[in-house]
Formats: C-alpha cells, structure tokens, sequence
C-alpha cells in the first residue's frame, strides 16, 4: 500500500523540468510517500499537455518516463473514501488503467480536476457519439445540393447575360 504526497511544483526534479515541452508546464507534482528510506521514489506529474510516470531504477541512476497526452485518456474516475482516495485513469486504446491509490481526499480531487478539465480541452465534444459509438449524419447533410442557378437574359443586341428580373440590358441599353 502506497501512500502519495502533492510537492510544491518548485519542488519538480530537474530531470522532469529537462523533459517538458516549450509551453508546457506542470500542475501537479504527485510523489510517492515513503515512511521508510527508499532509494527509488516513483512520482505522477500532470502537466497541461500530458501525465508523466517517472519511475527510477538502478540506485537512482536510471529514470524510465512513461507519458500519456490527453487526447488518449478516456475517461477519469475518482473513487473517494472516508480519508483517501483513487483516481482511476482509462485509456482510449485499451491498456491497463493507471490507478493512482492512497491519496489525501483534498490531492486525490485537485488531481481529478486537472485531468479532467485537460481532458475536455483537448478533446473535441461529440468526438465519440453516444456511447461510444461513431456518430452518424444523416444522408441529406453528407451530400451537399447546389442552389439553383438563376439564369439571366441574354440580349438579342449585344450578346450580354443581364441578371434575372431587370427590364433593360445592363451593357447596351436595350430594353427587354
């Protein structure tokens, strides 16, 4: 059983810092909370473009980063308890779910929220249809009708198209 704790985002490794994007920034640090000396700590970073894993290995020597863009999580789910919670984070294209356990109530929700208000900014609404389901246009709006084409006239003088409905020639003068 792990228990986590949110840092001060001054408090992101440098090895995180090296890794981010030039308009990304981080939101929320989350580390695992460790009440005995241990070497390898693995933390959550949520930025405003994705969800970073760190996970050292190897005395500290070796970071693995896994990292998932907003636009492949399906779905945030926070399971909240009496003093800690879980977030429950679904991807779009299977693949375990990333469950981060143990929380504080007040972390577990300040997390919820980033994720799911990154997920509603990079996704476009109704991107999946209902339930899922690709969404289905009618027939009638795929295929696009051309207005009808208004002839003019056509002047018996000089050969000119005039618009509909005018009563004289718009090059010569003519009257129709």
């Amino acid at each position: 059983m792990a228990c986590w704790k949110v840092l001060v985002l001054g408090n992101v490794p440098s090895d995180i810092a090296r890794i981010l994007g030039p308009s990304e920034q981080v939101e929320l640090f989350i580390q695992q909370k460790i009440y005995h000396p241990k070497i390898n700590i693995d933390s959550v970073v949520l930025t405003t473009q994705r969800i970073i894993l760190r996970h050292p290995h190897g005395l500290g020597m070796k970071k693995d980063f896994t990292d998932f863009n907003y636009t492949d999580v399906a779905n945030a789910i926070l399971d909240k308890g009496i003093l800690r919670s879980t977030v429950k984070i679904t991807l779009r294209f299977g693949g375990d779910p990333l469950n981060l356990n143990d929380l504080p109530n007040s972390d577990a929700e300040k997390a919820y929220g980033i994720i799911r208000s990154n997920i509603s900014r990079f996704q476009t609404p109704f991107s999946t249809g209902y339930a899922g389901m690709a969404p289905v246009m009618p027939v009638a709006a795929m295929v696009q009708q051309q207005p009808p084409q208004i002839q003019g006239i056509v002047c018996g003088k000089c050969g000119a198209r005039s618009a509909a409905g005018t009563r004289f020639c718009g090059s010569c003068g003519k009257p129709f």
